[in-house]
């Protein structure tokens, strides 16, 4: 009997042993697939915040991009202000010196002549009536002032564009602050793979060979 229960008693220790050595093991095993985890993921991958980045990117153009660390963006969105505040500044001057020149030409002051840098191909008698010489002429006067309203109107319309440009760019920073930090955590399993193969195609006029595209999971 007691030889019985010594036998029991030392089953039960094993037992209790392989117990541990088992729990052990698997903690052992879930460390290591952590850590494969861990190197797995680039060590500057952090999470991001879109709300952040959102409002980084209203308060300054490029902060967002800055907080995403796509510092190559910064170029982009300056450049792209940078030719819409150009595209203002040229036709807003356009604007002014063709509605400067109009005036002039429509007044009846003869001291008046800012027109001129605008009319190399006439002279000033024959489109200015108050300066009152013999060769002015009506029909072409008329002329001359339909082409400057026509250019008046064409470049206040695209220094108006220029405005509404500036507005839809901050806007498009500003998304593009708010999608990168949305995808900053997006995981693309490292299995994917694409490939071009070639492939044979059924047309009606029989096989023939072609290009398909081979996605792996």
């Amino acid at each position: 009997m007691i030889l019985k229960t010594v036998k029991l008693i030392i089953l039960l220790i094993m037992l209790g042993i392989n117990a541990v050595a088992q729990v052990i093991i698997e903690s052992g095993d879930s460390i290591s697939v952590e850590q494969e985890r861990e190197e797995v993921l680039p060590p500057s991958a952090r999470v991001l915040s879109p709300v952040k980045a959102t409002m980084m990117a209203a308060a300054f153009p490029g902060l967002g991009q800055v907080y995403n660390r796509k510092y190559w963006k910064i170029p982009l969105v300056y450049a792209g202000f940078g030719a819409l505040g150009y595209s203002i500044i040229r036709n807003s001057q356009n604007f002014d010196g063709y509605m400067q020149a109009y005036q002039d030409l429509t007044d009846d002051v003869p001291e008046t002549t800012s027109y001129e840098k605008y009319t190399p191909l006439f002279d000033s008698g024959e489109i200015d009536p108050a300066l009152e010489a013999d060769n002015y002429n009506p029909q072409t006067h008329s002329w001359v002032k339909d082409q400057m309203l026509n250019a008046i109107s064409y470049y206040r319309r695209y220094r108006d564009l220029s405005y509404i440009g500036v507005a839809v760019w901050y806007i498009v920073s500003i998304l593009d602050a708010n999608v990168d930090a949305i995808m900053s955590d997006y995981d693309i399993s490292p299995e994917l793979n694409i490939s071009v193969e070639p492939v044979q195609l059924r047309t009606v006029y029989g096989p023939t060979m072609g290009l398909g595209v081979k996605v792996t999971f």
